[in-house]
């Protein structure tokens, strides 16, 4: 064990708010947001062959719930769906910003004209990843 483990273990074990969620269990802790402060949930959607980097067969769709906090931006419910999904960071992202093979929505407007990753979102908002299709 580490040398800070002991600030986390309580009798030999974890407590439920110190545990990390696995990838793909919606249900569990997530890092930086606490239910008590959760103001709503937005919906993220992830189509086509992004899913394989969110624990689907790269088809169809997969829709996750993501809680929201006062504060909360495109950025940071982005980064909390990739932080949980490495694979995901991994083809969202370069460096701090965003790469170039998928694109974002929100509220079904392409990231960039109505809306950049410092927006605001409020409840009920929705953003979509989906994969580019290149070629000829």
């Amino acid at each position: 064990m580490g040398k800070d483990a002991r600030h986390l273990v309580r009798r030999g074990r974890l407590r439920p708010q110190d545990r990390q969620a696995a990838p793909g269990d919606l249900q569990g802790p997530r890092r930086g947001v606490a239910r008590e402060r959760a103001v709503g949930t937005v919906a993220v959607e992830v189509v086509a062959w992004v899913t394989k980097f969110v624990g689907g067969d790269g088809s169809g769709r997969k829709v996750f719930d993501e809680p929201i906090v006062p504060g909360a931006t495109v950025r940071s419910v982005l980064e909390g769906l990739s932080t949980r999904y490495p694979e995901l960071h991994a083809a969202l992202w370069e460096k701090r910003e965003l790469g170039e093979h998928i694109e974002v929505l929100v509220n079904d407007a392409v990231l960039g004209i109505a809306h950049t990753l410092e927006s605001p979102l409020r409840p009920g908002d929705r953003l979509a990843l989906l994969g580019q299709f290149t070629g000829g």
